[in-house]
């Protein structure tokens, strides 16, 4: 199997380190740094990726290199904290460093010939460093800080290095990510659309059989294209279901039945249920609160369903792997908690499905390409992300019906106007756009009359994998017509702020 082991100490940037791998067409999994070996092993990897992490190896109870990993015999690239476990575990010395090395810096090759040679600029995150090598390594660059700033034991085919090369901010990072990959693990970059399509329609079978199967389909990205995944596996033994939450954006509803029915081929059962969901979030101004319900809601409607189609024993549902990682499912015990995604932390323990979660180890990218790969609508594949809980999670406070047709209305003027101007669909600048209701009221002037209405916020951002995003630098001319259209246009509006708050710190979504 062509798959690369990235062990993770701990870093908020290990996920991408694997998203860099899988952009080099290797596939790739990401492990706790202590997770069994049958497990980290059951892919067959050809070498492993150490994680930075937030430790120091030296301190009690540190996160090691279990013991398996180094006498596999496979190549080893050790990141960061994962240059320094290498170094403890091989016999060098780490120490802390008189000044903590953070952002951006320059490193020179002490090496010529090697990957580092088309690196200059780095990212930094550290307070410890490498100050005395392991038996068989040699420096392969130094920075103003670091004398060891990369390392190489050329035999074993072990490297460090105490700068991210997965991160934006390294130029030129993803390249040494793939020589590692590729040409010093020997993988064969065949991680492709057309190879993912084949292996999930793989395990679809497998995993269902001749059963019937559900699937919730929400009118977002990843639940479209996992329902056509598994379509393109079972075929008549998927019906679809969509639920008519009352949360959803201005006129989704049609345009998901129009995908479905005339695009796919697929059955489509449609639920009318706005006055149930709205009624159950009656009073409720929690945000974890308000998913849980929402996602309870979810399955006990397609329970209902389930029961008038025969109750099919499968549910299909479009987690992807960022949902997994800040959910902290089960693949990902050491991370912390960031939120619940109702399609992964927020499912009541009594649900009666089997899940087929066709989408589970992919990223956002991939999964638009696997999309576009299966024939499915254009405008679908690269519309807006949406969240699960729908409207729910953009109307802050209380979600009565008057808010969210408040929220609604606002949010279909910013995206006409953005896609207008070009910065919505494939290969546009903004990646994310959408309206925020605040519970917030403030004085206002209109028509020589005081008001006191709500603020809503624009939300737009730009990112690659969702994982890190940096707020868009939309022209004021755009904003300003934005904000005049929903003031005037909107009833209960009177003020609208623009958020220019990266993730991190930020999410991109508000709750």
């Amino acid at each position: 199997m062509n798959s690369i082991a990235i062990l993770d100490f701990g870093s908020q940037y290990a996920q991408i380190i694997a998203r860099r791998v899988r952009e080099a067409q290797v596939y790739c999994e990401l492990f706790p740094w202590d997770a069994p070996q049958e497990k980290i092993l059951s892919i067959k990897p050809k070498g492993f990726i150490l994680s930075g992490g937030p430790r120091s190896v030296y301190e009690e109870n540190a996160p090691f290199i279990q013991k398996f990993i180094l006498e596999s015999g496979l190549p080893i690239l050790g990141i960061c904290y994962g240059m320094q476990a290498l170094t403890h575990a091989l016999g060098g010395k780490v120490d802390p460093s008189a000044e903590r090395e953070y952002g951006q810096a320059e490193i020179t090759p002490l090496i010529p010939g090697t990957m580092l040679d088309v690196l200059s600029k780095v990212w930094m995150s550290h307070g410890d460093k490498v100050t005395q090598l392991p038996e068989g390594f040699v420096a392969l660059a130094k920075s103003g800080n670091s004398p060891y700033a990369a390392m190489g034991d050329m035999k074993r085919k072990y490297f460090g290095v105490q700068f991210h090369p997965e991160v934006h901010h390294t130029p030129n990072g993803s390249e040494l990510l793939k020589h590692f990959a590729v040409d010093i693990c020997g993988a064969t970059p065949d991680w492709t659309p057309a190879s993912i399509i084949e292996e999930s329609v793989k395990r679809i079978r497998e995993q269902v059989g001749k059963e019937r199967v559900l699937a919730a389909v929400s009118g977002g990205v990843d639940s479209s294209v996992a329902a056509a995944l598994v379509h393109k596996a079972i075929g008549d033994q998927l019906v679809c279901v969509f639920v008519d939450t009352g949360l959803l954006r201005a006129n989704e509803g049609a345009q998901v039945a129009d995908a479905f029915r005339n695009g796919l081929g697929a059955e489509l059962i449609t639920v009318e249920a706005s006055e149930e969901f709205l009624g159950a979030l009656k009073g409720q101004t929690d945000p974890e609160k308000k998913r849980k319900i929402v996602g309870e809601k979810f399955i006990r409607i397609f329970e209902r369903e389930a029961k008038n189609v025969g109750q099919p024993k499968f549910l299909v549902q479009g987690t992807i792997y960022p949902d997994v990682v800040e959910s902290s499912g089960p693949d990902r015990s050491k991370a912390a908690k960031i939120k619940s995604h109702h399609n992964v932390g927020g499912l009541p323990e009594d649900m009666q499905f089997e899940l087929v979660e066709p989408l589970r180890y992919l990223f956002k990218d991939e999964v638009r390409l696997v999309g576009e790969a299966l024939g499915l609508n254009q405008g679908l594949v690269w519309r807006q992300p949406f969240p699960g809980p729908g409207l729910t999670v953009r109307c802050l406070g209380e979600c009565t019906p008057e808010r969210v047709s408040r929220l609604r209305a606002a949010d279909a003027i910013l995206l006409e106007e953005l896609s207008k101007a070009g910065f919505l669909g494939k290969g546009a600048q903004t990646s994310q756009a959408f309206m925020v209701l605040l519970p917030v009221r403030s004085v206002g002037v209109m028509g020589d009359q005081r008001t006191y209405q709500e603020a809503a916020a624009i939300r737009a951002v730009t990112t690659d994998d969702f994982m890190t995003a940096d707020w868009a630098r939309l022209p004021f001319e755009l904003l300003a017509k934005v904000s005049s259209r929903i003031v005037n246009e909107v009833e209960g509006i009177n003020r609208v702020v623009y958020d220019i708050t990266s993730k991190p710190p930020a999410t991109i979504e508000w709750e």
